[in-house]
């Protein structure tokens, strides 16, 4: 799947109040004294990033390339409002994307790029990212008061409510929220530090499914239960609307708190995903037979499960600085079907603002993330095959059921410093990632430099 061109809906945020450490970009806000029934904005990011040469001793077809050049991705999102009736408004984003990752998005499965796609043409192609209907059923008289936002209409609204969303949009609009680490466009670039790395959630190719999503709100707790659609092919474009033999169902809890005054939000999600996925051991049980490599496009099958977990913490330690942390997992046995090949990840990670140095506006984040595989995920990449984005292939000297795979944990680090150009609703972000067993292969360990800069604008 994706890597994925997505901002989070502010209307759907736990805490409707973010701590001073997240991100601090923001699009032109229109005067917040009166409801509006339109809401327009615009994003344009664009990522430059180039890693350093390596000496490797055996490539595949989905190794991350020895030398490359670098590689600039962009993407461009008009973001539509429209309320429709009280409490109810429609949503429009069309959205170009072009450019291309390094390697093609492949080699590294916490990838580097949170806003390239694994689509063979880079040349710049328009599509519909989103088109929903949000409708809020009041819990209460109590409101407070929207500011024109992104996919948010200025008007009042209920504190505590019912939500119903339908249409298409990104799950991780919905779900897996995190105050410092969520947004590719203008926080952590690496596809684990945005999401959930063991979270195969939902999505075509570049991140967006069709589906519902319906929310329980309330200012210190919430409770979102998503049915969306699954892609018809692992990593596919198009979506299975064949619902009785392919979907996914996400369920999560977030609870804000506060410790010794300072705010924390926890959320705790479940997902389970129906799909026509093949079973690892089944693919390497025929490739025993046939003398050749596993392939898992030969033995899918529909009806074939993925059920996991994830753990999402975040915690202001200070007032310009937060920390946050993750953990997920996945039960690995049949193949990664819509994000990345991670079974299991934890990440932690600081964010602070630049304040203490005289730019409040800035950001200046560092995380670490590790990434590992079920025992069967790995033994299907240790017998030459391939997944969607990894597999070292079958490394030299060849023989039947014998492949290359040096297992070890993949161990990634990233810091990034966001300077804010207030001015012209841009910020410039210079970032750079460490990246040891690319690919979970010890062989292949590098370790990689990746170094990117990011210019992000919004209106």
């Amino acid at each position: 799947m994706p890597a994925l061109a997505q901002v989070t809906p502010p209307g759907s945020t736990t805490p409707a109040t973010p701590p001073n450490a997240a991100s601090a970009q923001e699009p032109m806000h229109q005067p917040a004294e009166k409801a509006r029934n339109w809401s327009l904005h615009f994003q344009q990011t664009l990522i430059d990033q180039w890693h350093n040469d390596l000496t490797t001793p055996y490539a595949g077809d989905y190794s991350l390339a020895d030398r490359e050049s670098a590689k600039l991705s962009f993407t461009s999102t008009l973001f539509i409002g429209r309320r429709l009736w009280k409490n109810a408004a429609v949503y429009f984003n069309p959205e170009v994307a072009g450019g291309s990752g390094l390697s093609g998005a492949r080699g590294v499965a916490g990838f580097t790029n949170g806003e390239t796609f694994r689509i063979g043409d880079p040349s710049p192609q328009l599509y519909l990212a989103r088109l929903y209907l949000r409708q809020v059923f009041a819990l209460g008289t109590a409101t407070d008061f929207d500011l024109d936002d992104l996919n948010q209409v200025a008007g009042p609204t209920p504190q505590r409510y019912f939500a119903l969303n339908l249409g298409k949009f990104s799950t991780a609009d919905f779900f897996d929220q995190n105050s410092y680490s969520h947004d590719p466009r203008t926080q952590f670039l690496n596809w684990s530090l945005m999401s959930a790395g063991a979270w195969d959630y939902a999505a075509n190719t570049r991140g967006y499914t069709v589906g519902g999503v319906f929310e329980y709100v309330t200012p210190g707790f919430t409770a979102r239960f998503a049915s969306t659609l699954m892609p018809t092919l692992a990593n596919g474009p198009v979506l299975d609307f064949h619902y009785g033999t392919a979907h996914a169902e996400t369920v999560e809890l977030t609870k804000v708190y506060h410790l010794k005054g300072r705010q924390g939000t926890i959320r705790a999600l479940g997902f389970r995903n129906v799909a026509a996925m093949a079973t690892y051991n089944t693919a390497i049980r025929l490739a025993q037979l046939t003398g050749e490599q596993p392939d898992v496009t030969l033995v899918r099958h529909d009806g074939h499960t993925k059920l996991g977990f994830g753990l999402n913490a975040e915690q202001e330690i200070a007032k310009n600085v937060g920390l946050f942390a993750r953990v997920s997992y996945n039960d690995g046995k049949n193949e990664t079907w819509a994000f990345t090949e991670i079974d299991h990840s934890a990440s932690l990670g600081i964010a602070s603002t630049g304040d203490r140095w005289h730019r409040p506006d800035d950001r200046l984040g560092a995380a670490i993330v590790v990434n590992g595989l079920s025992p069967e995920h790995r033994a299907y990449l240790g017998a030459g095959g391939y997944g969607f984005i990894v597999g070292d292939g079958p490394g030299t000297g060849y023989v039947a059921n014998s492949g290359a795979l040096n297992y070890g944990l993949e161990q990634i680090g990233e810091v990034y410093y966001s300077f804010a150009l207030p001015q012209y609703h841009a910020s410039l972000s210079p970032d750079y990632q460490l990246v040891i067993n690319p690919a979970y292969n010890r062989d292949r360990s590098g370790p990689v430099h990746v170094v990117a800069v990011r210019l992000h604008v919004e209106f």
